[in-house]
């Protein structure tokens, strides 16, 4: 079994899938942010440092996948390996973040690796609008953070909900988090969970 979620920077999906590890006894995989040694010095300087960053995020993830399909046990992951190149890098491209070569030589990387990757039995989406990714964002106050511009979350927040729309590799959920606060709300998390366990009992049946 290999749940992910999937969502915009402040859409909740490190907490949800934490909650919903202990709750299921899932091994949880988490996005590598607090040790990633380049985040920082992207939000300052997104052209320089683009490439390097989305490289780092496409080997972690990428690494996270062997284990997740080498496990006997559950695992429910926070991001996919697909938004790093459908959402991540393809907003770069489009906002000229990353230059032509570099992107060219970063889809490369990503069509070689993705031959030997299985898509997750099923993706959870994290649909949030720019103020309740805003809260969250300043709600976790991480320094670096503050640099993020609202027209980047904006960009995103558009390839998501294309992404999103034409997905077709697995069973989609599509959870609307603005009216949600399953961290302090025990109704709204049962809601989610409700919702899940329709999907993961459909995938058994």
């Amino acid at each position: 079994m290999h749940v992910a979620i999937a969502g915009n920077i402040g859409s909740g999906k490190t907490t949800l899938a934490q909650k919903l590890g202990k709750d299921y006894n899932w091994n949880v995989e988490l996005e590598s942010v607090e040790d990633n040694p380049y985040l920082k010095d992207f939000y300052e300087d997104m052209s320089r440092w683009s490439f390097h960053l989305q490289v780092y995020f496409l080997n972690s993830r990428f690494k996270q996948i062997s284990v997740i399909q080498e496990s006997i046990k559950g695992t429910i992951q926070d991001r996919t390996i697909y938004e790093d190149a459908h959402i991540f890098a393809a907003n770069l491209k489009q906002s000229k973040l990353i230059s032509e070569r570099d992107y060219e030589n970063y889809l490369e990387l990503f069509k070689s690796m993705i031959k030997y990757v299985q898509p997750p039995d099923l993706l959870i989406y994290l649909k949030a609008d720019i103020p309740k990714l805003v809260g969250n964002i300043q709600k976790r106050g991480r320094d670096y953070e503050e640099l993020i511009r609202i027209e980047y979350l904006k960009n995103l927040n558009s390839h998501y909900e294309n992404w999103i729309g034409d997905y077709d590799m697995g069973k989609l959920l599509v959870i609307d988090v603005n009216s949600l606060d399953f961290v302090n709300n025990i109704e709204d998390y049962s809601l989610i969970v409700e919702k899940v366990n329709i999907e993961v009992n459909g995938l058994f049946s």
